[in-house]
């Protein structure tokens, strides 16, 4: 199926890439070589998903990169809360996953720069987001695997993936905006209202081994509060991330 470009607002740069290139691994590959900068978007040509990163130049720390991540899935959430038929909930599982209806349709992926200017602000970040859009084709059952879903899946034949790329990309900059007026307080906010995980029982891996505790919140920055039985325990979103790759060496 031939879908137009997305036409992205003024603030943002799109780049398509085709298979089997990924946006992440491009738009991080290009930002740690000094080829891409706040405002690139890379973009996946695949018309069965959703498969984007957005490079930006933060001016706050390392230890609030995650932010980012919380912000981005909100406005995925809302980009297809826009689109999608009233019944279609989007929901996220900390810190990278993203449901709909309670099944898995996407996550979300952070990649930040190990340099760092004088105000100790990283030079570059990256945001990715993946949402399942169509069937593939491949599945002699789809709705079968009642872990997994699509948009298509759940009844949103109408969303493609040029008008969710779209969708999403208005929606981050609002957000972005939001961040910088307000801070990441609704974000934090929505997120949560947003989160099936409240009083469940997880366990997180990290670089020092696995945590498991009862889902408490997050903290101020996007980090999971874990109760666990020395008390409560706080786990940065860089932290759980760091078993698959987020940080790649500058060029």
């Amino acid at each position: 199926m031939h879908l137009p470009d997305p036409v992205f607002p003024p603030l943002l740069t799109g780049h398509g890439v085709n298979a089997p290139e990924r946006p992440f691994d491009v738009a991080r590959s290009e930002a740690a070589a000094g080829r891409m900068g706040a405002g690139d978007f890379v973009w996946a040509r695949d018309t069965r998903r959703l498969d984007c990163a957005i490079v930006l130049e933060p001016e706050v720390g390392r230890a609030r990169a995650g932010e980012m991540l919380i912000t981005a899935m909100v406005a995925l959430g809302d980009a297809a809360g826009a689109l999608a038929p009233p019944e279609v909930g989007v929901f996220y599982r900390w810190p990278q996953t993203i449901d709909v209806n309670g099944a898995i349709a996407g996550k979300a992926d952070l990649a930040v720069s190990p340099r760092t200017g004088p105000d100790g602000a990283p030079d570059w970040l990256v945001v990715g987001i993946q949402l399942a859009i169509g069937a593939t084709g491949l599945d002699p059952d789809p709705g079968y695997d009642l872990d997994h879903t699509t948009l298509w899946e759940e009844g949103c034949a109408d969303i493609d993936r040029t008008v969710l790329i779209e969708s999403f990309s208005r929606h981050f900059l609002a957000w972005i905006d939001t961040w910088e007026v307000e801070g990441f307080g609704p974000a934090h906010e929505i997120w949560l209202g947003r989160n099936r995980q409240g009083g469940e029982t997880v366990t997180i891996e990290t670089p020092t081994g696995p945590v498991t505790g009862t889902f408490v919140g997050l903290d101020e920055t996007g980090g999971l509060l874990l109760r666990t039985d020395t008390g409560v325990a706080a786990i940065g979103i860089l932290d759980a991330l760091a078993p698959h790759e987020t940080v790649v060496a500058d060029g």
